[in-house]
């Protein structure tokens, strides 16, 4: 990537928080997307997260991988491995080196809307797989799939159960998308969070330690180092729940006093009453059946359906089909 694309793409970021701020912020029931979380700081948070006693969906679907990434590896004999919201890559290690045993990966190309993340997700890559070519791509996986490079066949991995984060109509039109930049016979390996029990849900996305609660508010934090907004982090409280209908949890601040807030690089003064909420993530707990039939619909055949022992999260290997 030349410094003239990834200043293209740098332009391209920030206008896509800028609009996503002055749509969440200006609606009556105020929200943001969940992927403003993962600047640098934020990402180090979420390492943390994934630390915690609480948090077993990292835990479970490293299971998962560390026992079939030799299998995935065999049946993709993939030459491109992508991974879509990189953050540290950690787990796509335990893929990498299966493919790289297998003999046919040439090349590692993570995508994430963090520029910093990345960047230090995607040396410590190279340093440690000195032939692998590593070619990062700034960019919104929402907006900027079209400019994922590789040779097929390619393996797109969207882990740690991320696809959670769309709403249903939002996952349909993403995973129709991830299929129409695959050419037939390349692969999606995706990881989902399954239904469980209320108390699991929610204190994994409520530790007592309150490192959540400094990764929900890190979003402020964002807006305020990218839109020079006058958000007071500390005065919003992190609230998170179950959602039964919906079967997904939600994330929110919820403001502690009736406050203004001045955020220049949108346009905007956004009045808070006490005790206002801002939906900051839904992460969606998926069922086998249900996840096999979205795959469907988006144009993919599942392969292989795997889940960590206890049976909390499943990770499955679908082939792009002929649409």
């Amino acid at each position: 990537m030349t410094e003239a694309d990834l200043e293209s793409h740098r332009r391209d970021v920030t206008a896509e928080l800028r609009a996503d701020v002055r749509a969440g912020l200006t609606a009556d029931q105020k929200w943001l997307p969940p992927k403003w979380f993962y600047d640098a700081e934020g990402s180090k948070l979420f390492e943390k997260i994934t630390a915690l006693p609480e948090y077993y969906p990292t835990r479970s679907e490293r299971e998962v991988l560390a026992q079939r990434a030799a299998e995935i590896a065999e049946r993709t004999g993939a030459h491109t491995l992508v991974e879509l919201g990189s953050g540290s890559s950690e787990k796509t290690r335990l893929l990498l080196d299966a493919l790289t045993a297998h003999g046919t990966l040439e090349a590692f190309v993570p995508m994430d809307v963090s520029e910093t993340a990345l960047a230090e997700a995607a040396s410590a890559i190279t340093a440690d797989y000195p032939k692998l070519e590593v070619r990062g791509v700034v960019g919104d996986f929402t907006q900027h799939l079209r400019l994922l490079p590789g040779t097929a066949p390619r393996v797109v991995a969207f882990l740690g159960g991320t696809i959670g984060n769309f709403l249903p109509a939002e996952r349909a039109e993403f995973l129709r998308s991830v299929r129409d930049v695959l050419g037939e016979g390349e692969w999606l390996l995706l990881g989902t969070d399954l239904v469980k029990d209320r108390e699991t849900l929610e204190r994994a996305y409520d530790d007592a330690a309150g490192v959540t609660a400094a990764f929900n508010r890190n979003v402020l934090r964002v807006i305020n180092a990218e839109l020079g907004a006058d958000f007071d982090p500390e005065e919003f409280d992190h609230v998170a729940y179950w959602d039964p209908g919906h079967e997904w949890i939600e994330m929110r601040l919820r403001a502690r006093r009736r406050t203004e807030v001045r955020i220049p690089g949108a346009d905007l003064i956004v009045p808070f009453a006490e005790g206002e909420h801002i939906r900051t993530e839904v992460s969606a707990k998926f069922r086998t059946d249900g996840v096999e039939a979205e795959l469907n619909a988006a144009g993919f055949a599942l392969e292989r359906w795997w889940t960590d022992s206890p049976q909390r999260f499943g990770v499955s290997l679908a082939r792009s089909v002929r649409a």
